[in-house]
């Protein structure tokens, strides 16, 4: 009966666990709250087989209340499943801009690769357009200053600001190849998703960057392929305009001798002739992206220090609070036209505005909501403290089976993990409280705990679609934007 008892009650917490995988895809915050309250360790819970965490689920469903919840609870922010994949991968993936948010609040790690097919989060997000996780995922590369633009396009040397920035660490993650040498510049020119082709180029993504034959990707272009074959290949027009204007060349071959020209014809993109046929008299000039956001970097810094969640009421000695939310008091002014906001504000103004319009500012700026002065960065206003928190001991613990032991310990004070694999979790008089869980290990036999659909998290790295044996394409721009595909899946994605 005694191995019996073990057993009921490993279903019990691996019931638990998948509980709190329920909650967490559903967005139910309450529930989440109760299990984690209940056994904070079942934020480590992973799912059988392919690995999938309650913070993977959160992500990637674009739950961020609880994406914060269960970080604050220790989960490993760089918590991998069964491809390599993290929670900051899945919510670019969706494009879930707040998850994203929070994530970097957190210092998530942008530079983790898929194990299959080496991509990052930067390659997802460009993959699929999302420019506001582009921006939020670079914010840390990209100073708020003035005459950042002057200084990726080499007319500016001011050695007292070229010191706070370092553009090869910018370039490198811009340009970082997945397997097969592709890079973000590709995904985005092939899906014809223009606006995040203008801000990578803004940002200094190299247009003469190849692919090579190495890696688990088919590339049906042909290696040596630069992102204009992609944009050929996609049949966006303005994304090969693009190119050309940051100089991409029309007469570069790739390894089967295709010219981009070549390669829209070979995939029947007709409406792309003239464009990469026509041998500009002199390069165009290239706007700023509307996409840049310059005081990004600066807020998230202020919002890592002194909190940006808090959610009270403006305090008693506060005549003025936050002009955008009237919930909060002001915790940061605007350089420049100084008019104060509160950091969950300013947060917002910058991950989701575009350069203004009729605003006064440098390429990059942002529109000030009260006076369109365009806001290169923000400035802690004096009342704001830091915040001193503790700081939260993280794991990579996983806990696929949790089993209550019915037995009393026979040593109370040996709290030490023993085992990193199953955690048995027993009630016991403690001085502390009644409350009070203490947890010890053991090892436990595998049992399957299967019973969530793992499909919509390991989504593949690019979009991919079969090839007729005539080798001809529909002239539908969304069909031949979809030819790339995981060699881990079969002709399929």
């Amino acid at each position: 009966m005694g191995f019996l008892s073990i057993v009921g009650n490993s279903f019990g917490c691996s019931a638990s666990g998948e509980r709190l995988v329920s909650a967490a895809r559903d967005g139910d915050l309450q529930e989440a709250k109760a299990l984690l309250d209940y056994n904070p360790r079942l934020a480590r819970y992973s799912t059988f087989g392919v690995r999938n965490s309650p913070l993977h689920y959160s992500a990637a469903q674009g739950h961020h209340e609880i994406v914060a919840l269960l970080l604050e609870s220790g989960v490993d922010i760089n918590l991998r499943n069964y491809r390599g994949q993290t929670a900051l991968m899945q919510a670019c993936q969706y494009g879930h801009w707040e998850v994203v948010q929070t994530l970097i609040l957190f210092r998530a790690n942008i530079h983790r690769a898929d194990y299959l097919n080496g991509g990052t989060a930067l390659h997802l997000a460009a993959l699929n357009g999302h420019t506001r996780c582009i921006r939020l995922l670079l914010a840390d590369y990209i100073p708020s200053i003035p005459n950042f633009c002057s200084i990726l396009r080499k007319k500016s040397r001011n050695e007292e600001y070229i010191s706070e920035f370092d553009e090869g660490a910018l370039y490198d993650v811009i340009s970082r190849p997945a397997d097969g040498g592709v890079t973000a510049l590709h995904m985005a020119a092939l899906n014809g998703h223009a606006e995040t082709v203008h801000l990578l180029l803004d940002l200094g993504a190299s247009v003469n960057e190849v692919t090579i034959e190495d890696g688990t990707t088919i590339d049906l272009i042909g290696a040596g392929s630069t992102p204009l074959h992609y944009a050929a290949c996609g049949g966006n027009a303005q994304c090969c305009q693009l190119l050309i204007a940051k100089g991409a060349s029309l007469t570069t071959e790739n390894a089967n001798g295709w010219t981009p020209l070549m390669v829209a014809r070979s995939w029947n993109r007709d409406w792309l002739e003239d464009i990469l046929s026509r041998r500009p008299g002199g390069r165009p000039r290239l706007s700023p992206s509307p996409c840049l956001c310059l005081p990004l970097m600066s807020i998230v810094e202020i919002a890592r220090q002194c909190g940006w969640r808090s959610s009270d009421s403006p305090s008693s000695g506060c005549i003025d609070p936050c002009v955008v939310c009237l919930e909060r008091k002001c915790t940061v002014a605007a350089e420049g036209c100084f008019h104060e906001f509160c950091t969950h504000c300013a947060l917002y103004l910058c991950s989701t505005n575009t350069a203004s319009n009729g605003g006064h500012g440098p390429p990059g700026s942002i529109a000030c909501p009260l006076c369109r002065h365009g806001i290169v960065s923000f400035a802690r206003l004096a009342g704001t403290e830091p915040i001193i928190t503790k700081e939260i001991a993280r794991t990579s613990l996983s806990l696929p089976f949790c089993t209550c032991s019915t037995n009393e310990f026979a040593d109370t004070n040996n709290n030490s993990l023993e085992t990193p694999l199953d955690f048995h979790c027993a009630r016991f008089p403690s001085p502390i409280g009644a409350s009070f869980r203490s947890l010890s290990c053991k090892r436990f036999p595998s049992v399957n705990c299967m019973g969530v659909s793992e499909s919509s998290t390991s989504p593949c790295l690019v979009r991919c679609s079969t090839r007729s044996s005539s080798f001809r394409r529909s002239n539908s721009q969304s069909d031949g934007r979809k030819w790339l595909c995981s060699l881990n899946h079969s002709s399929y994605c």
